[in-house]
């Protein structure tokens, strides 16, 4: 593979678009790009080697998230979800919302 140059045109995720676009070399050290422009939204960056960074929620804590809205009512979200319904909770607050609202 030939070494990158500035200006040269690379694939990259851009951290303002999120999603990999083509980027232009903005700077390089030791023969690798450190700092790439995105050619869509015009923003500079370190050069990402196409690697998305980490989603902010954190797999475990979601996990015991989880855990406990089945532990509450393990049928509500199963069932809520396939009615496209809101939880129940959330239908009492809004319907009592509502109410406060019309006096």
């Amino acid at each position: 593979m030939r070494e990158h140059r500035l200006g040269d045109d690379i694939d990259d995720f851009c951290v303002r678009c999120k999603r990999i676009m083509n980027h232009s070399v903005v700077s390089v050290i030791e023969s690798q790009p450190a700092k790439v422009r995105c050619r869509t939204c015009h923003s500079d960056h370190d050069f990402r080697h196409e690697q998305a960074p980490p989603p902010k929620v954190d797999l475990r804590k979601q996990a015991l998230f989880n855990d406990v809205l089945k532990s509450v009512d393990p049928t509500a979200p199963a069932a809520a979800a396939a009615a496209g319904d809101p939880p129940p909770a959330l239908a009492a607050a809004k319907s009592g919302a509502r109410a406060k609202a019309r006096k």
